[in-house]
């Protein structure tokens, strides 16, 4: 099998363990499926993608760039939380999707005009 396929496989299998997971720990509670998404799993397979490249310069870039995101994923489930008892729970997530885009694109252009 090439390299390149078994890395893509096992990265995929890794995120969706980490989605099972998830699941399933919906069916117990609350708290964890909120606290699950913080686990570095897409972060990890970002950064090992980009280390595999042997470029300190750009896994170092690739961690401030994942830093940069934390104020947008916090719009995201601020603006969700706020719109859960307005509208469904799909839409107020749509609608954190739409503010964390907002707020992700500000982050990454807003400096260019700055």
């Amino acid at each position: 099998m090439p390299p390149l396929l078994v890395e893509v496989l096992w990265k995929g299998l890794l995120g969706g363990l980490v989605t099972a997971l998830i699941v399933l720990a919906s069916k117990k509670g609350n708290v964890l499926p909120g606290i699950l998404p913080l686990a570095p799993t897409f972060a990890i397979i970002a950064l090992l993608a980009v280390g595999s490249k042997g470029e300190a310069g750009g896994f170092r870039t690739a961690c401030l760039a994942g830093a940069k995101t934390i104020p947008a994923y916090l719009v995201f489930l601020g603006v969700s939380w706020l719109l859960v008892d307005r509208v469904d729970y799909r839409l107020a997530i749509l609608g954190g999707l739409a503010a964390w885009l907002v707020a992700a694109l500000a982050i990454f252009l807003a400096p260019k005009f700055l």
